[in-house]
Parts: C-alpha cells; structure tokens; sequence
C-alpha cells in the first residue's frame, strides 16, 4: 500500500471505489478476520510500529506502547466481538395496527470512500481507530497522516495489507494540508477531521458545495470541577499528569480548574510544587507564542504565575496561572501547551456559569465523591464527562468520542464510531394483499379514522373503549374495499 501522489489521484480513488464495491459485498465476518490477523500482527511488531513514532521529550517509548499501540489493538479486539451485531439489520418493533402487514427494519450500509485527517499529537491510535473501523463498516478509506505521521500510516497501512486486505482500499497519503483538499476536490464520501477548530472550519468550507457529511474532533479547553468533598491529593496527581502525558499537547487535557475557595490554598501550593520538575516541554512554535501571548496577558490582568516558564528553544516548563477571572481570554482559547488556568468558584453553579464562557465543550472532569460528582456531571456541557480521573479512560475501545460547541461534532471509537461509518438504509416490506390506502375516500373515513385516534391513544379507558365501538359503527356503514382482504378481518386481529 503506496503513499499516492497527487498527480493521478483520480485513478488511484477510482481503484479505491471499485475495490470498495467488492470489500462491501463480503460478510461482516470475512472483514473482521481481517481485523483479527491485523491485531495480532500489531502485537508481534509493537516495537517496530512504536518506532515509527519519534521519542521526544514529551515521550519515551514505553509512553507509546501504552497510549497508542496497546489501544489499537484494543479497538481491534472491540470490534472482532461487537460489529457484526452493531451492524446487523434491526427489525423494528411495535408495528402500529394501520401499518399490518408491514415489516419494518433499518440497515447499515457502507458510505464509500472515506477521508481520514489524522493529528500529529497521536499519529497511530487516533487515525488507527478511525481506518481500522471505516474498513469493517464497509469502506475504502485515503489516510491524510499528520506531521510526522508518515512513518506509522504507512506501517499500519503495510500490516493490513499483511493480514489479507486489497491494497486498494487504502491509500496513504501525503502529511502535507492540500493533499486532503485534494482529495475533497477528487470526491469522497466522508471526511474524519482530528484536529483544530481553525482546520475545522476551513475543511467545512471545502466540504460546503458537495454536501460532504463530516466527523469533526476538534479544539478543546477542558474544565476540571474540584467539588468541596473531592480528594485533594488525587486531584493533584491527576492534574500532574495531564502535563505529563505528551507534554500536556492532548486535546483532553484540563486547562481550566474551577475550585472553591476553602481547597484553593492548598491545592495551589501542592500543584506547584509537584510540577516543578517536569519539563521542559517541546512545544509547536505556534502553540508556543499563542501560550506566551496569553499567559502574559492574565499575568497583566491580574493572575498569578505560581509556576513554569518558557525557554528559547520553543520549549516550556508547565505554566500555572492562579486567580484567574472569567473575562480573561486564557479560559477561552485553545492552547494546546502545558497551561493550567485556576479559578475560586463560590459552589457548582458559579462554577457552571464561569465555565459557559469557553466555547470548546470536548471534554470535562469532576472531582468529588461519586453521588455528587454525578449530579455535578449531569449539569456539565461536553461530550465527555470522566470522574475522578483524566484523559486515560477516553482511550477505552468501548468509549465514543466526540465534542460540541467549537470542539466540533460527531463520534469517534467505541459503537457510535462505528456507526458513524455507515449511511443508515430504511427498508419496508408490505406482504399479503391489504392496501386500504390504495381505495376512494369515503366520507366515513373521517369518523372512522376519528375514532381509531381517540381508541388508540386516548388518556381514559372508557374513552378509548367508547372510540373503539364508534369505529366499529362506522365500518359496518362502509364499503366492502374491492382489492384488499377485509378490513373487517385485519381490525379485529389487531384489536385483540
């Protein structure tokens, strides 16, 4: 499996295309043994595909085992046990007495071709997911790999192709952004978009005059709810290793902390001194400016540097801001740096309120005791909401993913991953031979129809009982329908 180039894309997503129409026509069950050879491809070659992602300051190869290589192979597992009954035919039940005769059922199908726009942050987790759960669904997939995630596309891509799928269904293509706008412009059938609001809102662009349907995982700013009853100690490890994790560059990460005033003190001298010693981060150069720029502005307004800095080399040591107030624009933006915003909080309602400023909603934290935590959690606008712990249980094979607000929309992983693969197809069957509908009006039909509403859905059994012998009235004084069996025969069925 190739990395295509630009110059005859067309042909290359033509081969996608007919190469889809085969794969989409074998059982669910041939395309997961696909799914199972890969898995167990991926634990003989961890190392090897641990490698094709660079060690960094931000991470250690042991990092990459465990967040990206071992959840991979999770999700594989997911699925060999979950999609054949996520994307069997439901057969809806309940069949109204106007619809006898009908059954009613609704189909996953395939969408076709599907784009997939990886982030640079985890280039084999995030974008394996994604790919691995387009092909089991039925679709041929173009990989748009993040910087830097070249290496590990390819790798992926090369393993499929060892575990039995036809190399054209999968195109990997180049790191660089017009590739994707490329291939948006060639055609495809659905585009899955890792990345920021500002990406987000350019590829939509792109999308608008096709219709194009989208997933979007975008931007987050995450709040962290320290509830008056939560564990102090717990909420300091945890936010000590979302800095940690990938030099705190995970979309999920808190960046906002919403505390009572009671714990502040505390918790601002303990976080502090636990995060000393991490760092320095390597940092992009944009996020980088974008963090010096904000820091220094609520610095200026007003927030207190408790910790971290930046250095010359587009590195930085974790920065914690305490004091901060709503109207500062820190609690407001994207930044995807090792930055934690602190702000006192009267109780769960100012904090809710001071947390609606942010127009991100990806992902939150409560810390607290679980009953509480759970009403608190409740209340909380996002699309994940984990309690009393961060960032690691997003990574569960079982969990979707997704945002609202400008952190975007639509799910990835879990069972709603899967689905969002797939186009939903209605099917109805009409058997024997009563088509009431396909006879003249009468004008007792109103009176009939009447009262089969009030016999059907009416709030007291008297009225529902009265209604039902007024229909029964009323049929006796219709026509016999000339092709179609007694409705007589099917009302009576129905009723008892």
């Amino acid at each position: 499996m190739k990395s295509a180039s630009i110059e005859g894309w067309d042909e290359a997503i033509a081969r996608t295309r007919r190469a889809q129409q085969a794969w989409a026509a074998k059982p669910v069950r041939q395309r997961l043994a696909v799914v199972r050879r890969l898995r167990h491809l991926i634990a003989e070659r961890a190392d090897a595909l641990a490698q094709t992602l660079p060690e960094t300051a931000n991470r250690s190869r042991a990092d990459t085992l465990v967040a990206e290589v071992l959840p991979l192979a999770d999700a594989c597992r997911f699925l060999e046990r979950e999609a054949k009954g996520l994307l069997a035919p439901k057969r809806l039940r309940h069949r109204p007495l106007w619809m006898s005769g009908v059954v009613a059922e609704v189909q996953r199908q395939p969408l076709g071709v599907v784009l997939i726009m990886a982030p640079s942050n985890y280039p084999l987790l995030l974008p394996g997911v994604q790919l691995v759960q387009a092909l089991v669904a039925g679709n041929g997939v173009l990989l748009k790999p993040g910087a830097g995630g070249l290496a590990a596309a390819s790798m992926l891509a090369e393993l499929l192709g060892l575990a039995g799928l036809d190399a054209a269904l999968v195109h990997v293509l180049p790191e660089a952004p017009e590739a994707a706008m490329q291939a948006i412009e060639w055609g495809v059938d659905k585009v899955v978009l890792t990345g920021s609001a500002e990406t987000g809102t350019k590829v939509l662009a792109a999308l608008a005059p096709q219709l194009t349907p989208a997933i979007m995982e975008l931007s987050g700013c995450d709040a962290a709810f320290v509830r008056p009853d939560a564990e102090l100690e717990l909420v300091v490890s945890a936010l000590e290793f979302s800095f940690r994790l990938n030099g705190g560059a995970t979309c999920i990460a808190p960046r906002r902390v919403f505390v009572p005033p009671s714990l502040a003190p505390t918790l601002e001298s303990r976080l502090a001194e636990r995060v000393r010693h991490l760092g320095p981060f390597d940092v992009a150069p944009h996020a980088g400016a974008l963090a010096r720029q904000l820091v220094q502005q609520a610095c200026e307004s007003g927030a207190r540097l408790l910790s971290g800095g930046f250095e010359e080399d587009a590195r930085m040591r974790p920065v914690i801001l305490a004091d901060v107030t709503p109207e500062m624009a820190v609690l407001r933006t994207e930044v995807f740096a090792p930055v934690l915003s602190l702000m006192r909080v009267a109780d769960d309602t100012a904090a809710l309120e001071a947390a609606s400023c942010c127009p991100y909603a990806l992902g939150a934290v409560v810390f607290g005791q679980e009953k509480t935590a759970r009403e608190l959690a409740a209340r909380v606008r996002a699309g994940v909401v984990l309690i009393n712990d961060v960032i690691v249980p997003t990574a569960d094979a079982r969990f979707p993913f997704g945002g609202l607000g400008r952190s975007g929309y639509g799910v990835t992983r879990g069972a709603e991953g899967l689905l969002e693969m797939t186009a939903i197809k209605a099917l109805s069957v009409r058997r024997g031979h009563w088509r009431p509908h396909y006879d003249p009006p009468h004008p007792g039909h109103e009176d009939l129809f009447r009262a089969y509403i009030q016999a059907v859905h009416g709030a007291a059994w008297r009225q529902r009982l009265a209604a039902m012998g007024a229909g029964l009235r009323t049929l006796t004084q219709l026509p016999r329908p000339k092709r179609s069996t007694s409705f007589w025969a099917n009302f009576e069925k129905g009723s008892n």
